[in-house]
C-alpha cells in the first residue's frame, strides 16, 4: 500500500513537472522563434484568378518569411478588398490598380469615401480591357460604335469606369450610344444572342467567355491605337499599353493594340516597411510557385512590378525594387 502511494505521488509530481515544462517550453519557443506575423490575404471568388494566386502567396510567405502565418480568403474582389483593408480585417488585398487609385483619391465608387492610407506592394499582371464585337455587326473601329448597343459593365463597377474613360478618349459619350449595364457574364451571353453589339470585358486573356463566343461567332476586337492610349494614360495614369497576341481567339489573326489595368498587391500604412520588404522579396524569389498556381503568373516579373503603380509604394517594397 505504501509502495502504491509512493508511485502515485511520483506520477503526480512527474505530471506536474511535465505540465510546467510544457508551458515554459511553449513560451521559450515563441520568444526564440520571434513574434508570429498573422497575414490575412484577400483575394476574389474561388473560380477567379486572384484566389489561387492568393493561396500560392500565402504558401510562399509561410515558407520564406520568418514567423509568418499567412492565409488566403475568398472575397468579392477589388472593391470589397479595399473595404476589408480599410476595416483592418485583412493585411494584403489583390486589387485592380484603377480601383486602388479611385479609393485613395475618393473618386468613382469611392466618391466622398476616400481610403487615404493604402500603399502598394507591387503590380503583378495586366487585366486587359477587351472591346469585343462580332463580324456580323460590321463594327471595326470606335467610329462605328455610335448609335450601337454597348455593354459597359455593371453599374458602379471597375469595368464600367474603364468603358466610360476609353470611350471618352475616343470622343464618345454615353449620349452617343445605347448603354447596357451588364455584368461580365451577362455581356458575353448578350453578344452571343445578338442582344448587344459591343461589350467591354476587363480580364486577363484569353478569357474563357470570349473563347466560348469565338467558337460560335467570328469575334472582332476593337483596337485602342497608340495615340488614343497615350491620351488615356496622360489623364488616367493607371492604364498601361498591351497587345493581345494573334490567335488568342479563333479567327483573330493579327495582334490587337489594347490597354490594361494591373492586378496589384495592396496593403495599408499599418504594415511595416520591414515586412513589406520581406513579402516582396519572398514573392519575387519564388515566382515558380505562383506560376504553378495559375498560368497568368508567367507575366509577373520584378522588372514590371512598378508599371501602372497608381498609389504610393510601401517603402520596404520600394527599397527592394531599387536593389540591383
Amino acid at each position: 500500500m505504501k509502495a502504491k502511494k509512493m508511485v502515485a505521488a511520483f506520477l503526480a509530481m512527474a505530471a506536474a513537472t511535465a505540465l510546467i515544462a510544457g508551458c515554459g517550453g511553449g513560451d521559450k519557443k515563441e520568444s526564440s522563434g520571434g513574434e508570429k506575423k498573422f497575414i490575412n490575404i484577400a483575394t476574389g471568388g474561388t473560380s477567379g484568378t486572384y484566389y489561387p494566386l492568393g493561396g500560392a502567396l500565402a504558401d510562399i510567405l509561410n515558407k520564406n518569411v520568418k514567423g509568418a502565418n499567412a492565409s488566403a480568403q475568398s472575397t468579392g474582389a477589388s472593391v470589397a478588398n479595399v473595404n476589408l483593408l480599410k476595416e483592418g480585417k485583412v493585411d494584403i488585398g489583390f486589387i485592380q490598380n484603377d480601383i486602388s487609385y479611385y479609393a485613395v483619391n475618393g473618386v468613382e465608387m469611392f466618391k466622398d469615401k476616400a481610403v487615404k492610407n493604402l500603399k502598394g506592394l507591387a503590380t503583378l499582371y495586366p487585366e486587359t480591357i477587351q472591346i469585343v464585337t462580332t463580324k456580323k455587326t460590321g463594327i471595326k473601329t470606335f467610329a462605328d460604335i455610335k448609335g450601337k448597343r454597348v455593354a459597359v459593365g455593371a453599374a458602379g463597377s471597375g469595368t464600367e469606369a474603364n468603358a466610360r474613360q476609353i470611350l471618352e478618349a475616343a470622343g464618345i459619350t454615353y449620349d452617343d450610344i445605347k448603354v447596357q449595364y451588364l455584368s461580365f457574364g451577362e455581356a458575353a451571353s448578350a453578344l452571343k444572342d445578338g442582344n448587344v453589339d459591343v461589350a467591354f470585358v476587363t480580364a486577363g486573356f484569353p478569357t474563357a467567355a470570349i473563347q466560348d463566343l469565338a467558337t460560335q461567332h467570328e469575334v472582332v476586337l476593337l483596337p485602342v491605337d497608340s495615340a488614343m492610349a497615350d491620351a488615356l494614360i496622360k489623364k488616367y495614369p493607371y492604364y498601361t499599353k498591351i497587345k493581345i497576341p494573334a490567335k488568342t481567339y479563333n479567327n483573330v489573326d493579327t495582334d490587337v493594340e489594347a490597354v490594361a489595368v494591373k492586378c496589384m498587391l495592396v496593403v495599408t500604412d499599418k504594415m511595416s516597411d520591414e515586412l513589406g520588404y520581406d513579402i516582396v522579396k519572398a514573392l519575387y524569389s519564388n515566382l515558380d510557385r505562383m506560376k504553378a498556381a495559375h498560368n497568368v503568373a508567367k507575366l509577373i516579373t520584378k522588372e514590371t512590378a512598378k508599371e501602372g503603380m497608381s498609389i504610393p509604394l510601401n517603402k520596404g517594397a520600394e527599397k527592394f525594387f531599387n536593389e540591383k
